[in-house]
């Protein structure tokens, strides 16, 4: 008789790590579904409104941190890194500098990583079941309701810094996390220690102060999240600190001493695409709708739509040195069909009219 029961599940967990790198994984680790003390830490944060208009965080409700109500039978969560640091792209804080230029979070510079590590992970689940015979299981790679950061940490792949991303002191914290939720008993990995120690560079690098404390996040400021989740007009009084980031912010992660040990992303689908590492704001702005549809299609900007992205470039314009090409971009769109991107150019049209 086969089936898993008939494994021996510790040479299975050594066979996973061996498949997972071979398939672009740098890391795999396996963890238990107990995590009461983020669940707590998630209730306290979603009391607090932190989560801004990501309604979808309440909607879900305990799920999020109880992996087995997600996909019941689930005893373990099989989590695994991929780097995604472009080492080709333009450097980010040269770029960050230049206010003429859009500034993307560097994860989103290539194709969209759901689709990505998605199909590795399901490879990696069917060659198992290949193996040993049917097993239950779900793939998981950021759109489903798990707290990937706490199992990853449990699972051994790093620990959760003081700005809330996870950081593995081999690598730093320039990758994606997904899962795999399970009913295989696994043995379990030892949970990372934390090394961050006195250090906070990280917070004060915030550029809208969104990490309110170590560990605490408040979305609201949030510059990922305003430019990213946030579905209506971004507060007035945060427009400035945004600079030129159009689409997500790294900064924190930029001033993180253990991304020195960062390594370059192998997988091809991570390169940089349409020069967005280091796009000029007017060519982007200039961009109509069916050519935003060509152009993001299979990247994960994609998702925030033309309006979204029209409206943070109008943001960034604002922000820019005043030249004729800044306000000839603005002025063309003065009479855009969305109501939301015509108030951020007028307010960007403002900033310049402030500067003469």
């Amino acid at each position: 008789m086969t089936g898993p029961a008939s494994f021996d599940l510790h040479a299975l967990r050594g066979e996973l790590s061996e498949r997972a790198r071979a398939l672009g994984f740098d890391a795999l680790g396996v963890a238990s579904v107990d995590i009461p003390e983020d669940e707590r830490h998630l209730l306290k944060w979603l009391s607090d409104g932190f989560h801004g208009e990501m309604h979808y965080m309440q909607r879900h409700g305990l799920m999020r941190s109880r992996p087995q109500q997600l996909h019941p039978g689930t005893v373990r969560v099989v989590s695994a890194r991929m780097d995604y640091w472009p080492a080709e792209a333009r450097d980010a804080r040269s770029v960050l500098q230049d206010r003429r230029l859009a500034y993307v979070s560097r994860y989103a510079l290539g194709r969209d990583y759901h689709k990505t590590l998605r199909r590795a992970l399901a490879t990696l689940a069917a060659e198992l079941q290949q193996r040993i015979g049917p097993f239950g299981y779900r793939v998981c790679v950021d759109t489903a309701p798990v707290l990937e950061k706490a199992l990853a940490r449990d699972a051994g792949l790093g620990w959760i810094g003081k700005h809330t991303n996870l950081i593995a002191r081999e690598r730093g914290s320039w990758f994606f996390l997904g899962e795999i939720l399970t009913d295989l008993p696994l043995p379990v990995d030892e949970r990372a220690g934390a090394h961050c120690g006195s250090c906070q560079a990280c917070i004060p690098a915030c550029p809208t102060g969104a990490i309110v404390a170590p560990w605490r996040l408040d979305a609201r400021r949030c510059i990922s999240y305003l430019t990213i989740e946030h579905h209506s007009a971004i507060p007035v009084e945060l427009r400035k600190a945004i600079g030129n980031r159009i689409y997500g912010c790294d900064d924190c992660q930029l001033v993180c001493p253990w991304n020195k040990f960062a390594r370059a992303a192998a997988h091809p689908d991570f390169k940089v695409r349409h020069g967005l590492d280091a796009a000029a704001l007017p060519e982007l702005f200039g961009w109509s709708e069916p050519q935003f549809e060509e152009r993001m299609r299979g990247s994960a900007i994609y998702r925030i739509g033309y309006q979204r992205w029209s409206r943070n470039l109008a943001v960034a314009l604002g922000n820019a040195p005043s030249a004729p090409e800044v306000i000839r971009a603005l002025e063309a769109r003065r009479a855009d069909p969305s109501d939301m991107v015509r108030e951020h150019v007028e307010w960007a049209l403002q900033q310049h009219r402030s500067a003469a």
